[in-house]
């Protein structure tokens, strides 16, 4: 497998231009043009570059110089925030951009042009496959505070998303839901799955003394969705629970909430009586780890 990948590898760089001094017949190479792409025309904190690119801050200011130095963007103070850089692009770097997607239009159809209807099909169907697979690869899970920025910015979205889906609305007074507390160790722990420096989804665990542990918190951004993440956050959160010394893992959840139904149903959980009394609760799972 790793064998194939590296051959695909070789083949996209290649067929890119990857390996070029001069992309797309133009005087920078591939990595300048991506920036620049990236930047696009309402411009972009440096920060947010070196997230998105996933690129050394070194190599990242070097990029940014030469662009600089060829009159295609300015980097400064962002208005908001002065000590947050932001790079723009001048207005030579806007007909740059102009020239640089008008050739990657012709780059892509020089792939499809060789080939009949169905192959075009076949191809960028598979391109779709590809690209969807190599960012939930970029998905990094880990623990975090609740109380963190971005656990924050996953329980806000999550409240607010079932809010919207619930038959009456969420009302967090009236629920039974846990505190942040609650899964801060020892007694909880809570996850957040990142993209690209950006937080996409959250699960929470809460331990009991004389019970199973809960799985509290599920969510994902609709932006990342399909990519495998809850799936993941759930596998995740089952393995700590087992590192925990639980051999058993509980959730409850909405019938509102058909996808996250079926998530559970496929994952080996199956429907128990009620164990709390959780008011906008109408599912209540349980799973053996093995």
């Amino acid at each position: 497998m790793v064998a194939r990948v590296r051959r695909f590898n070789r083949l996209v760089t290649e067929r890119v231009g990857a390996l070029e001094d001069h992309y797309l017949a133009r005087s920078r190479p591939l990595g300048e043009a991506r920036v620049l792409w990236e930047i696009g025309d309402g411009g972009c904190d440096v920060r947010t570059l070196r997230s998105r690119l996933q690129l050394d801050s070194g190599y990242l200011s070097r990029l940014l110089r030469s662009l600089e130095s060829a009159g295609l963007v300015d980097v400064g103070p962002n208005e908001r925030d002065r000590r947050v850089r932001t790079a723009h692009l001048t207005p030579a770097g806007v007909a740059e951009r102009r020239v640089l997607d008008r050739r990657s239009d012709e780059l892509a159809r020089s792939f499809l042009a060789p080939l009949g209807d169905a192959q075009r099909a076949r191809l960028v169907s598979a391109m779709a496959d590809v690209e969807r697979l190599l960012t939930a690869a970029l998905v990094d899970v880990g623990s975090v505070d609740p109380a963190e920025p971005a656990a924050q910015q996953c329980l806000n979205a999550y409240f607010a998303e079932i809010d919207r889906r619930f038959d009456t609305g969420f009302d967090a007074a009236l629920s039974s839901a846990p505190d942040i507390d609650s899964m801060r160790p020892p007694a909880g722990l809570f996850l957040v799955a990142t993209l690209r420096g950006e937080p996409v989804g959250c699960g929470g665990l809460q331990f009991h003394r004389d019970a199973p542990p809960d799985i509290k918190r599920m969510w994902v951004a609709e932006s990342a969705r399909g990519l495998g993440i809850g799936r993941r956050l759930l596998a995740e959160l089952e393995g700590r629970a087992r590192a925990h010394g639980s051999r058993v893992v509980r959730l409850e959840t909405n019938r509102s909430l058909g996808e996250a139904i079926n998530l559970y149903r496929s994952s080996g959980y199956h429907e128990i009586e009620a164990f709390n009394d959780e008011r906008y609760a109408h599912h209540w799972f349980e799973k053996r780890l093995s």
